[in-house]
């Protein structure tokens, strides 16, 4: 089993920041890509920012200049530095990790695709 821990969640005012953090443990041999992603009520699941294991990213277009995600491999951690933040940020924000948890599962690109329990960004104007 793979487990993620979301943190740093919390209430800020409009123009502050904030850092998330999600940490993968369990049966990890590769965690492949890692992302955050957020859903306001009434809205599609959104990808917030993606990060491949060699470091590639990618954002959305709401966030870019603003947000910036990384990761730690040896602690199979990522990140995700929030600046300048906006009371439309206001949402719950979601780890998710491609991990595959064995050698085989590895060479043959079988990853599990897993979720943290999220964790609450409020900001206020």
């Amino acid at each position: 089993q793979v487990q993620l821990v979301e943190s740093g969640g919390g209430l800020v005012q409009a123009g502050g920041s904030l850092r998330l953090s999600c940490v993968a443990s369990g049966t990890i041999f590769n965690i492949n890509a890692m992302g955050w992603y957020r859903r306001a009520p009434g809205k599609q699941r959104e990808l917030v920012a993606g990060i491949t294991s060699g470091g590639n990213t990618n954002y959305a277009d709401s966030v870019k200049g603003r947000f910036t995600i990384s990761r730690d491999n040896a602690k199979n951690t990522v990140y995700l530095q929030m600046n300048s933040l906006k009371p439309e940020d206001t949402v719950v924000y979601y780890c998710n990790a491609r991990v595959a948890t064995t050698y085989m599962d590895y060479v043959s690109a079988r990853y599990l695709e897993v979720w943290g329990q999220g964790t609450l960004v409020t900001v206020s104007s």
